[in-house]
């Protein structure tokens, strides 16, 4: 019997693939919309999942028309897509300063924005904006406990003096990412996440004197969208929604997301009586976490016992009952990098293949 991630003319697709389904995409925007009660001005989705244009525009039929990004390739799709608002969610250092202010003379109906957490960043943006004429928007961003990148809430009432004291930027909001929120259990989460916020909060009140301009507060990811989805007060920024993966979907079940993207690979050696090779290597999916990588919808499949740059060795209880090219299906762990190891997406629509997706934001520069 056939399964949904199945594929009818799947001898027409080489592997390793990544197949979409954008059916079940547009029913997970459908649901992320629904944690934020179908106010669209409240979702500010990350694309650094999908980097892809048709997903996208999948999200701006849908009414949402504020995006997040995190690469100068992944600002200009959006610009190319038409989105209306875009917000770099990186502090742009040495050329990038200069490939931003060509996207915002490129796309002049796009607004888009950039973060900053320090004064010498501040000065730099500040000069170059004085020289085009034109203050760049700026997000303050907030350390709310990640540890990455932001200033701190001891740091910020002089930054936000200094950057007050600027031209050539113009301050629009405050952000923060609260990537160190991943925890299983959903109370504890809910309690981070409330911290986290409230870091947010402190910052977004020191920021808000300085100036008569309403500012935004942009916060969180996936772990922690459902919590800041019930503030008012707040844009959200998840990404993985779009796709999701079997990691987020253990992990975080009471988002109920369907899973999107399916990996396809085919058994390339049988090894011995138990053991098979598959074309699955590393290469072609997120390495970054530890096995499993891949979760398999044939049961038959047990442990992974090997992993390199094009293969992937595989426990069965009976290798006879498979077949040399036979195909496989299985999800990622971690979707976002996984999708950045291909140039294309396979488009899956019932069950048929034929039209492909680019993932143009993979490439480090489009353009500009």
């Amino acid at each position: 019997m056939e399964t949904w991630y199945q594929v009818q003319d799947v001898d027409q697709v080489d592997s390793p693939a990544l197949l979409v389904y954008p059916d079940r995409i547009a029913r997970n925007i459908d649901r992320a919309l629904k944690f934020v009660d179908d106010d669209v001005d409240r979702l500010r989705p990350h694309i650094k999942t999908n980097k892809c244009q048709e997903v996208c525009q999948l999200l701006l039929d849908r009414g949402v028309t504020k995006f997040k990004c995190a690469t100068i390739a992944e600002a200009e799709l959006l610009g190319m897509a038409g989105a209306k608002d875009v917000l770099l969610a990186y502090q742009p250092v040495g050329p990038k300063i200069d490939r931003l202010l060509r996207l915002i003379e490129a796309f002049p109906d796009t607004h888009y924005a950039c973060l900053v957490d320090n004064a010498d960043s501040a000065q730099q943006l500040s000069a170059r904006g004085v020289e085009k004429g034109k203050p760049i928007a700026i997000y303050i961003d907030v350390n709310i406990g990640m540890g990455r990148t932001g200033a701190s809430i001891i740091q910020l009432e002089r930054l936000v003096m200094d950057i007050q004291l600027l031209d050539g930027i113009r301050l629009v909001g405050v952000h923060g990412y609260d990537g160190h929120i991943h925890d299983k259990d959903y109370t504890l989460r809910e309690q981070q996440s409330q911290q986290a916020y409230s870091i947010l909060e402190m910052a977004y009140l020191m920021a808000q004197v300085s100036t008569s301009t309403p500012l935004t507060k942009v916060i969180g990811g996936s772990p922690s969208f459902p919590f800041h989805a019930g503030r008012n007060d707040v844009e959200c920024s998840p990404g993985t929604f779009v796709f999701w993966d079997f990691g987020y979907a253990e992990n975080y079940a009471e988002q109920d997301f369907l899973v999107a993207a399916v990996l396809l690979t085919r058994v390339v050696s049988i090894v011995d009586q138990k053991h098979l090779c598959l074309d699955l290597g590393y290469k072609s999916v997120a390495c970054e976490s530890p096995q499993p990588r891949v979760k398999f919808f044939d049961q038959r499949i047990g442990d992974i016992k090997m992993q390199s740059e094009e293969h992937l060795v595989v426990e069965v209880k009976d290798s006879t009952v498979f077949k040399i090219g036979e195909e496989l299906y299985c999800v990622p762990r971690h979707i976002c990098p996984t999708v950045a190891c291909y140039d294309e997406l396979q488009v899956i629509n019932e069950r048929v293949s034929g039209q492909v997706w680019k993932v143009l934001a993979r490439s480090k520069k489009i353009n500009y």
